[in-house]
């Protein structure tokens, strides 16, 4: 391997197995109508952003939305929906958690540094790369990292480990900008939810070193050839249970399950 996202990194963390299933065989998970909707809903605000402040209405971002949907639907979702009802009751249910949008921020007095933002960094001998989905500068000029969630909120005593990918994109930040956000949020559309959390330097120097730690431990436990799964209350949502050593599988993919092709590393 010769680079990571903030997400695979979470994965190893939650459990090897799953990091395995995902990054070492990239095998392919069934499309959902929640996967659908996050990837269509992320395009339409970030295009949101794209026009002039007094043009981010609601309605402009339902139309973004609608239009955003007909071009992912043909690439990736193509059979998520039996019939036209289905995903016409989908639809106005992805418009009404938009709408919950804008009882959290106003879209018209934000002015973005930058949306989906690309960042490849190098956090000591591994490569991280994760697409930042709106950093802004607050009042005061410092940075603010926002990451949007169409799913539902965690309550808010088990909000802390939902912060962990994002403060591995704010160590991406400081590498990238040379100043780190203050503030992390996570704004949860179903809800809507609005979780927020201060970050300090001293906190981005321990992520860093967890960075590093968790790649060590991913390079171990591909030198074995050994990912042993960590069973939770998150394997009920996990695609890869028939296989799954955990659930009496072997730990290994079936000829017939689907893979990502390789990409070649930036």
């Amino acid at each position: 391997m010769k680079r990571v996202s903030p997400s695979r990194l979470s994965d190893f963390k939650q459990c090897p197995q799953l990091f395995k299933f995902r990054s070492i065989d990239r095998l392919m998970e069934p499309a959902t109508i929640y996967q659908a909707r996050g990837t269509t809903a992320h395009l339409a605000l970030q295009r949101l952003f794209g026009d002039d402040a007094s043009e981010r209405t609601p309605e402009r971002l339902f139309d973004l939305f609608r239009q955003a949907w007909a071009e992912v639907r043909d690439e990736e979702y193509t059979h998520l929906f039996e019939t036209v009802e289905e995903e016409r009751a989908w639809g106005i249910e992805s418009l009404e958690l938009l709408a919950n949008y804008f009882t959290v921020e106003d879209p018209t007095k934000i002015d973005p540094v930058d949306c989906e933002l690309d960042l490849i960094e190098e956090v000591q001998d591994v490569t991280v790369r994760g697409i930042l989905d709106r950093i802004d500068e607050n009042a005061a000029g410092d940075l603010v990292v926002t990451d949007y969630k169409t799913g539902k909120a965690p309550p808010e005593r088990y909000a802390l480990p939902a912060f962990f990918a994002l403060k591995i994109y704010a160590l991406l930040t400081r590498r990238h900008f040379g100043r780190a956000p203050v503030e992390l949020r996570l704004l949860y559309l179903n809800g809507p939810t609005l979780y927020s959390l201060a970050v300090t330097g001293q906190q981005l120097d321990a992520m860093e070193r967890q960075v590093q730690a968790l790649w060590a431990a991913i390079k171990a436990a591909i030198e074995k050839e050994a990912f042993p799964p960590r069973p939770s209350r998150l394997c009920d949502w996990c695609a890869f249970q028939g296989i799954c050593p955990a659930f009496g599988g072997t730990g290994e993919p079936t000829p017939d399950m689907a893979r990502r092709p390789e990409t070649i590393p930036a």
